[in-house]
């Protein structure tokens, strides 16, 4: 296949008028087969990695079904993200541990027509009460480098990262040496000060879930979470910009103090993204859609989004006014760098997956979706 007339995102963070060549599902050199996709009036960009969201169109991960499994990465791969990352909620041991089992295999088995399991993101169950946000705590626990090395079996090496409030964890430095060469560790749901959130990163934390969300804010006196994170170069940080969870404002500022490299943008989509507006379930809560919210029942607590990651994209770029370059970095490389499948997916460079997406030019609008080489 020849992809032509488009603008391409290159690695150089430029858009160029080029070519692209597509042989045996890979970008390759040059190709020969006749097929020809025009892109005239397009970009062409990388297809969209999300390493944080539940669910979608009904459906849950933590459902503990294949056939969830399977709607989900329809609609993902509908909607432009080409691999996925879902992340598990605050449940028993043993029922996370079929549900990573059930996610490795539907990653195991083909599916053209959806989206490429690529890892787990688990928030739970090493969380805080305090911030647990739609969370039930009656499953938090302390943080086990035993239980880790379960789930990281349980999903055949596919849990990439887990979450860890450090603050209600006194072992949380021993924890984290232990278990950081398995998984990266995530600040997440934690009320923990800035000392404490520091000690955590400076121990091998890597990682912050939903950036300003379930966590401590940004406080000149108290730099809590926020504050640490922006300190070390070393942490990536997920942000939900659906227009609900942050402050376009906020979300700029985080952009300058951290860096381009180190956002990474995530739907953190529940089962009711896709669907009309009522009564859903976010890890055995009741919650209710409305409109671009979603909250708990019991207390009116945000619960997830309802947006994906390309609902995402735009809002970022056409009503929060970010650079288009880096919110198209913060979908494709820097999640895909974040949980080590780089080599294959998040640019288009010669060797990786031809998974692409051709945008409209001036609504940023999904036109055409390639995934393996074939167009959807």
């Amino acid at each position: 296949m020849k992809i032509t007339g488009g603008e391409v995102y290159g690695v150089d963070r430029l858009f160029s008028k080029r070519d692209i060549y597509v042989k045996d599902g890979l970008i390759a050199e040059g190709c020969d087969d006749g097929e020809v996709l025009d892109a005239s009036g397009c970009y062409v960009v990388p297809g969209f990695v999300d390493i944080h969201f539940h669910g979608a169109m009904g459906a849950d991960v933590c459902d503990g079904t294949l056939e969830a499994y399977e709607r989900i990465g329809k609609y993902e791969l509908q909607n432009g993200i080409t691999a996925m990352c879902p992340a598990t909620l605050t449940l028993p041991v043993d029922e996370l541990c079929k549900v990573l089992s059930l996610g490795a295999e539907y990653a195991m088995s083909d599916h053209p027509d959806g989206a490429d399991l690529v890892g787990f993101n688990m928030e739970g169950p090493f969380i805080s009460r305090e911030k647990k946000g739609a969370q039930n705590e009656a499953y938090i626990m302390e943080c086990d480098p035993a239980i880790v090395d379960r789930f990281v079996d349980s999903s055949k090496g596919l849990v990439k990262i887990i979450g860890l409030a450090p603050e209600v964890n006194p072992g949380f430095r021993e924890y984290i040496q232990a278990v950081k060469g398995k998984i990266k560790v995530s600040l997440a749901h934690t009320g923990s000060d800035y000392e404490t959130a520091a000690g955590a990163i400076e121990a091998g934390a890597s990682h912050v879930v939903h950036l300003f969300n379930a966590m401590t804010g940004l406080n000149h006196r108290s730099p809590g979470v926020v504050g640490a994170a922006a300190n070390y170069d070393s942490v990536t940080c997920e942000m939900i910009l659906d227009g609900v969870h942050i402050h376009p404002g906020a979300a700029r500022a985080a952009y300058k103090m951290m860096g381009r490299e180190r956002i990474i943008l995530i739907s953190d989509s529940a089962q009711g993204t896709g669907m009309v507006d009522g009564d859903y379930t976010l890890g055995g809560l009741d919650v209710v859609k409305e409109g671009k919210f979603c909250r708990l029942k019991s207390d009116g607590t945000i619960a997830g989004s309802v947006s994906n990651l390309y609902d995402v994209f735009r809002t970022a770029v056409l009503e929060m006014n970010i650079p288009i370059e880096d919110v198209l970095d913060s979908c494709t490389i820097n999640p895909a760098r974040c949980i080590g499948v780089d080599d294959r997916y998040g640019s288009i460079e010669t060797g990786k997956k031809a998974d692409l997406l051709i945008i409209d030019k001036q609504t940023l609008k999904l036109s055409k979706i390639v995934k393996n080489g074939a167009k959807i």
